[in-house]
């Protein structure tokens, strides 16, 4: 049986991005750059000049923003060095270690609305005891602190040439670890949570219940946030998977090119997740709907904060 050329014969500087991929790449991240600090610059005047009560799921928000926004930030860095393929001198490894902080912890915030969406709906009871901002707020700090820690042992580990390319160095262990706790186990939480709190909330609706408008909204908030995720993520999850799988068994020099044409353009796709995540501002919080010029329901207030209101509020 023929075997395929090991991906190690194959210099990975050799492999250049095809001309119109190179041109793509570069209009979509000057695209994301523009929305992207239109929605974020919209969503902190929101959330610091128009809130009035911080609830667990702003304060979680409001760290998706701040991560959201140090993305946008960097970008157009990012782009200028990867237009020029820059050598990973000293400014390359600062905008690489902020996208990695940023970008994970985006996708660690996500998981963990989702499960704290689960927790209120599955166990409302219980919710009350664990679940309050400040708790929120020192998780989130958590958070920033492990993954700043991770980014940092990532980078002092890393030997590659160029800006943002690919570690063939890595052994296949670390790069297989990297994958499943940055996607997988996101993956895999964030999927379970929203199918369980979707199907729990259908049960309710089913019932010809009173607070059916209420339901449907919350079922409708975590459809959007779950297919912006699987949208943004998924394609550089599956990439990632893919190059691993081809630098274990061995790939020639043409299917490397081709994978790495293709992260590249899966690159762009999860970083335009700083924009979609305004999805998530909109439907998650009040403030939004209270602070801009649009028609807005009338409701009745009441002290009594219903569990389904913590997926809307």
């Amino acid at each position: 049986m023929r075997t395929m050329n090991v991906s190690n014969n194959c210099s990975v500087t050799s492999l250049e991005l095809y001309h119109h991929v190179h041109l793509i790449e570069f209009a979509l991240y000057i695209l994301i750059f523009i929305f992207g600090a239109l929605f974020n610059a919209l969503a902190l005047w929101v959330f610091f000049c128009k809130t009035k009560k911080w609830t667990e799921t702003r304060v979680y928000v409001i760290n998706l923003v701040l991560a959201d926004c140090f993305v946008i930030c960097i970008l157009p860095s990012m782009a200028y060095l990867l237009w020029n393929k820059a050598t990973r001198d000293e400014l390359c490894q600062f905008i690489e270690a902020m996208y990695f902080i940023n970008m994970v912890a985006s996708i660690y915030i996500i998981s963990f609305i989702s499960i704290d969406r689960y927790i209120a709906i599955k166990h409302p009871l219980k919710a009350r005891t664990f679940r309050s901002p400040s708790k929120v707020a020192l998780l989130c700090g958590l958070l920033w602190v492990c993954v700043i820690i991770s980014a940092i042992l990532q980078l002092w580990q890393r030997h590659a040439t160029l800006c943002f390319q690919k570690d063939t160095t890595a052994p296949a262990g670390v790069s297989l670890f990297y994958i499943f706790f940055i996607f997988t186990l996101p993956l895999a939480v964030l999927t379970f949570c929203s199918t369980e709190v979707i199907r729990n909330l259908k049960k309710r609706l089913n019932t010809n219940s009173p607070e059916e408008k209420l339901i449907q909204k919350a079922v409708h908030i975590i459809y959007a946030n779950l297919i912006v995720f699987l949208v943004c993520f998924l394609p550089s999850y599956l990439g990632l998977l893919a190059r691993f799988i081809m630098d274990s068994v061995g790939a020639t020099c043409f299917l490397l090119q081709v994978m790495k044409n293709f992260s590249s353009v899966t690159r762009c796709i999860a970083t335009s997740n700083c924009c979609l995540d305004s999805i998530c501002y909109y439907f998650v919080t009040n403030e939004f709907c209270e602070a801009l010029p649009l028609p807005k329901p009338s409701t009745e207030k009441t002290d009594q904060i219903h569990p389904l209101q913590t997926l809307t509020s």
